[in-house]
């Protein structure tokens, strides 16, 4: 199988290997994006989709030079994935979308934050890092040792000046006039498969022609919008189920 590029979301890594175990002996790359993890000192006013696509190609370049490679992007790491699909298609083999926003409404959550100040988006991280059994009831999970202790280092991954500056550059991006044509763009060019937690299917706002563009539609049972944090083992089994068969076949490169 070709190389798997997992892209996070907003908050938290997209790293867990009993989701990567499946997926072997294919490469595996769940990098820290702009702004966290390794990388958490970053200015927030550097962070942009924009930079986040340059920052990704520079780490893929890095770690795996030349070829293909499949991505995985979840919720707002679904725009950053499109975005690549767009720039470079010549190294996309193929996207999972995973809830990935495709639109201004997809992103809620990003325009509350947006919407707040610096001061205010801390606070509220440090009062969800404080209970993270609350801000996983939140989201419909219970708070299990193992979904706490995920939890707890998802929190952590980033500080709050990048989580604001994300989800202002979310919401531009997302709004902006081009958004849609590039989707629209990437869905002609590579297969796009999309996934979503039976859970919060209803809130995701994918429309009627990418539901019919699309090469695969899956809904994980029993899960909702963090469905590597709620079902690891079943979701990477399903990667490997989708993306096995694309990297077996002849990938061609764009003209």
């Amino acid at each position: 199988m070709l190389p798997v590029i997992f892209i996070h979301g907003l908050i938290g890594s997209f790293a867990d290997p009993r989701a990567l175990a499946p997926l072997h002996p294919a490469p595996t790359l769940c990098p820290d994006l702009h702004g966290y993890g390794a990388d958490a000192r970053a200015e927030p006013g550097t962070i942009t989709i924009d930079t986040q696509v340059e920052h990704l190609r520079a780490t893929i370049d890095q770690a795996l030079p030349g070829g293909h490679v499949h991505l995985v992007g979840h919720s707002v790491g679904g725009v950053i994935a499109a975005a690549f699909a767009h720039r470079f298609p010549e190294r996309t083999a193929s996207l999972v979308s995973v809830e990935g926003n495709f639109s201004l409404a997809d992103a809620f959550w990003s325009q509350q934050l947006a919407a707040k100040t610096a001061a205010e988006v801390e606070q509220i991280l440090q009062a969800d890092r404080a209970d993270p059994g609350r801000w996983l009831r939140a989201g419909g999970i219970e708070p299990t040792r193992e979904h706490l202790r995920s939890a707890t280092q998802d929190l952590a991954y980033q500080p709050a000046s990048t989580i604001h500056a994300m989800a202002r550059t979310v919401v531009e991006y997302t709004a902006g006039p081009d958004y849609q044509q590039l989707l629209r763009d990437v869905f002609e060019r590579v297969p796009v498969h999309l996934v979503a937690g039976a859970r919060s299917r209803a809130g995701w706002d994918v429309p009627a022609w990418a539901l019919s563009a699309a090469a695969s539609y899956t809904e994980l049972p029993r899960t909702g919008h963090m469905v590597m944090l709620e079902a690891p083992e079943e979701f990477g089994a399903l990667l490997a189920g989708l993306l096995a068969p694309v990297s077996a076949g002849q990938v061609s490169t764009p003209e």
